[in-house]
């Protein structure tokens, strides 16, 4: 399948056929547009969109409309592909705030290099119980300094009500948890997201993130999906590309407060 075949496979699956990403979340269909909505915990934004030059404007202030009247927050979760090609101007112009931009990176599972074992001392242990998250908690807030909050519901919430979509994982040196990631996987698909892959700092450099990722894709191989999708930064995206994922398209979020 060639990059062009791949992306439209993601978008129709994962976009234009989304699925909740949570027991509180729902998806609606509503004109050209994507989108889900949650609880304020939980993700709100569009997913998909197919806009013309003609009706984008107004499209973008019916989202706005719609989430402001549910006093949401919401995310446009743009696509370097997307249309129309100046969509992001119009967020921007509409009051949405861009965030650092990803890269959309795929990798076909029979495919990639998954020999990586994670370096000597370090063990990787699978999340099943809320002492799991809180540990997974913990490696995201050290890792990136964000509040954890989210994650900790995120994950508890999926282990409880649905445990067969989330595969969560720990690495831990003796009793210190210091990295941690997790993979969502999407039923009736061919694809598993794989999110949240962070090492705290001393720990960095070791191997301990292409250990993760080779943990995840064998879970995920074994359960019957075929590709594994990535939102990678800068500083991920060379390592995924050494086990073998190839760049799409970008991806960049578009965040509108009221």
């Amino acid at each position: 399948m060639d990059h062009a075949e791949l992306l439209a496979l993601f978008d129709r699956h994962l976009r234009e056929g989304a699925r909740p990403d949570g027991p509180d979340a729902r998806v609606e269909r509503t004109g050209d547009v994507v989108r889900q909505v949650a609880s304020p915990q939980g993700w709100n934004g569009v997913v998909w969109s197919a806009l013309d030059e003609a009706g984008a404007d107004a499209a973008i202030a019916g989202q706005i409309g719609h989430y402001t009247g549910l006093g949401l927050d919401f995310e446009w979760k743009l696509y370097g592909h997307d249309r129309p090609v100046d969509l992001g101007r119009r967020l921007r112009a509409a009051g949405f705030t861009p965030e650092p931009q990803e890269t959309l990176m795929i990798g076909e599972v029979d495919a990639l290099a998954l020999g990586a074992e994670p370096p000597a001392g370090v063990r990787l242990v699978q999340v099943t119980d809320p002492a799991g998250v809180d540990l997974v908690a913990d490696v995201h807030e050290r890792a990136f300094g964000e509040d954890s909050s989210w994650l900790r519901r995120r994950l508890l919430a999926r282990l409880s009500a649905d445990p067969d979509t989330v595969v969560a994982v720990v690495a831990m040196a003796g009793d210190e948890p210091v990295s941690a990631a997790r993979m969502e996987l999407v039923p009736g698909t061919p694809f598993a997201g794989l999110w949240g892959g962070g090492t705290v700092q001393g720990w960095r450099g070791r191997g301990i993130y292409r250990a993760l990722v080779a943990h995840r894709a064998h879970a995920a191989g074994t359960r019957g999906y075929r590709y594994l999708q990535v939102d990678a930064s800068s500083q991920s995206r060379p390592i995924l590309e050494r086990l073998g994922f190839v760049p799409l398209t970008t991806t960049t979020p578009y965040v509108y407060t009221p």
